[in-house]
């Protein structure tokens, strides 16, 4: 970062305050997955360094960065700071958690009914719509447009909705993400083609709020004007409005990146999975299935009188 209404690398990475909301869950969440690690051990599977080493230094490590460094200390003030910290809790601290593996930590550390109940929640349909593609763009795109409004300022200055953020972004992201890395979930070669399709809209939607942010000539948040001493580089607010959708676009944009490749890689094994199985049928059912399927056509298109 330069000095034109932005802080010095130094500022950036030394500024931190302490958010006892996000210690507390930061801490629940690393002791969960310590005892997922031992429960699993005791049930014979010795887990893995990679992925807890990903969960811990990557996933919690980037939650903690958020909440308890720059972005989190000047949440308060700067709108650019606010909205890259709920960019990233939303994007970038999710998918850094799933390299963690939790849900197949909970399946090797499981059984019994807390087991079938976890299976249950995944396989509901609430996780089941947000954990799609055709989700993400509507709910990135309709809580972006929130920092277009007033009450991004509200949200920004209002304690209980800062700790609201902090639990419950992460939690949203986290719901979006994991069905699309949990390899279990089983969908047609069709169905991931249209998740993938969706997943490029997601490039043109998530960009919309932030370029609205970035080329508005007035302040939208109509936040009160800022009263005590702040450093040389705190830039004016309409400055600061343009930083955040600047910061906004690159997150968004960069967040969709991954999700793509998983979707290409799971219908590269979907559609193997397909081929293997249509190899395994006999000349008899080939036919069967063939005749079924000219059926189905003939029906769809009777003759004409």
């Amino acid at each position: 970062m330069n000095g034109d209404h932005t802080p010095s690398l130094i500022d950036f990475f030394t500024t931190w305050r302490l958010d006892p909301v996000a210690l507390v869950a930061l801490l629940i969440a690393a002791a969960l997955y310590a005892a997922g690690i031992v429960l699993a051990r005791r049930a014979g599977i010795r887990w893995p360094l990679l992925p807890t080493l990903g969960f811990y230094l990557l996933g919690l490590g980037s939650f903690a960065w958020v909440s308890f460094g720059f972005l989190g200390a000047w949440s308060l003030d700067l709108r650019w700071a606010f909205t890259t910290r709920i960019a990233l809790l939303l994007f970038a601290v999710p998918s850094l958690l799933t390299l963690g593996r939790p849900v197949q930590l909970a399946r090797a550390a499981l059984s019994g009914f807390p087991l079938r109940t976890m299976e249950r929640v995944l396989r509901s349909w609430p996780v089941r719509i947000m954990g799609n593609a055709m989700f993400a763009p509507i709910f990135a795109f309709f809580a972006f447009l929130i920092f277009l409004t007033p009450v991004a300022y509200v949200l920004r200055d209002n304690p209980f909705s800062e700790w609201s953020i902090t639990l419950l972004v992460p939690l949203v992201g986290l719901l979006m993400v994991l069905p699309i890395v949990e390899s279990s979930m089983l969908r047609t070669s069709l169905f991931i083609t249209a998740e993938f399709m969706l997943a490029f809209v997601e490039l043109v939607v998530d960009a919309v709020p932030a370029i609205l942010l970035r080329l508005n000539g007035a302040v939208l948040d109509h936040a009160p004007a800022l009263v005590g001493a702040f450093p040389g580089w705190f830039p004016n607010p309409l400055r600061d409005q343009q930083l955040s959708g600047d910061f906004l676009w690159f997150i968004a944009e960069i967040s969709d990146i991954p999700v793509l490749i998983i979707l290409f890689l799971r219908w590269m094994r979907t559609d193997k999975r397909e081929a293997r199985t249509m190899d395994e049928l006999s000349d008899e059912e080939m036919e069967a299935l063939t005749q079924a399927h000219l059926r189905g056509a003939a029906g769809q298109h009777p003759p004409r009188s």
